[in-house]
């Protein structure tokens, strides 16, 4: 057996686009549009994860589905959660939280933060290696919402 990709269903493909790979990080690998069916299938993945997705493996990746029919969704919890290992936890959450995204779960501990995508999917980022040294602000920022 081996893990190809996990998709969700997102709302809008730009504001998506903007949180998975202008702000996460991760790399688009190809896009199809399927009229017939009515939706477009954009796979990404993470920037250590590109040339085994780009090979024959095709994995790992994150399968964005965008059905061009309005669709509500709701929840993102019951889904679970998205995990990615991450260089600089604290960088990247300060990067998020400057362009208007919650930390949910702050990275208190320099080793695990979740956020939410804009569809509610939960996202855990956890620090590669040891955890980082605690430092403020985030050793004193609360949790908001839920994860």
């Amino acid at each position: 057996m081996q893990y190809l990709h996990t998709m969700v269903r997102i709302s809008d493909i730009d504001e998506s686009l903007r949180f998975y790979c202008g702000l996460l990080g991760m790399e688009e690998i190809s896009r199809r549009d399927h009229e017939a069916g009515r939706f477009t299938l954009i796979f990404l993945a993470a920037p250590a994860d590109v040339d085994r997705a780009r090979s024959d493996d095709r994995a790992p990746m994150l399968e964005l589905t965008w059905n061009w029919d309005p669709e509500t969704f709701s929840g993102g919890r019951n889904f679970g959660h998205l995990a990615y290992r991450v260089n600089d936890i604290y960088g990247l959450c300060q990067r998020l939280m400057d362009n208007g995204v919650t930390i949910n779960r702050p990275p208190r501990d320099g080793r695990m933060a979740f956020v939410k995508s804009p569809d509610g999917i939960s996202i855990e980022l956890l620090q590669s290696g040891d955890p980082l040294p605690e430092q403020e602000p985030w050793v004193s920022m609360p949790n908001t919402g839920s994860w």
